[in-house]
């Protein structure tokens, strides 16, 4: 199954799951499973690729605009930086990542960290969590 994310006739986003189940309850809101998956390029406002997620498993919930990814989750940002957790989930209203989960960053310097209570923009240009730790690697500079 291909899924593509689009804004204003541009693609925000393409993403590949092997099996892609849609389920609607009776007494309850649909979802959309994707046991075996996903694989999503992200697309820059030139039409490039400059982020991708993957993960083992993921379910939207079609009425709360959410997306849970699970299991082996790993991101790669625009700027390098690497994010891997066993849980990411995407609030499309609210245009956010965030977990309660333990999410480590490996930042393309070198610097690696961990912490809980992760949120980011869904294009991943910043980020904050709490009860962190790691290593920084800092440039000497000169300061005017």
């Amino acid at each position: 199954m291909d899924i593509i994310y689009s804004d204003s006739a541009r693609i925000k986003a393409k993403g590949t799951a092997p099996i892609l189940d849609k389920v609607t309850p009776a007494n309850g809101s649909a979802y959309q499973e994707m046991i075996k998956g996903v694989n999503i390029d992200f697309y820059n406002p030139n039409g490039t690729i400059d982020g991708n997620l993957v993960c083992d498993y993921a379910i939207r919930r079609d009425n709360e605009l959410k997306t849970e990814f699970r299991k082996n989750v790993v991101v790669k940002s625009s700027k390098g930086d690497t994010f891997s957790s066993q849980e990411l989930i995407w609030d499309e209203s609210k245009k956010i990542f965030y977990s309660n989960q333990r999410v480590y960053v490996k930042g393309v310097d070198g610097s690696v960290g961990e912490g809980i209570n992760f949120k980011a923009p869904q294009d991943f240009s910043t980020y904050e969590m709490d009860s962190g730790n790691g290593e920084l690697n800092m440039k000497e500079g000169v300061t005017p």
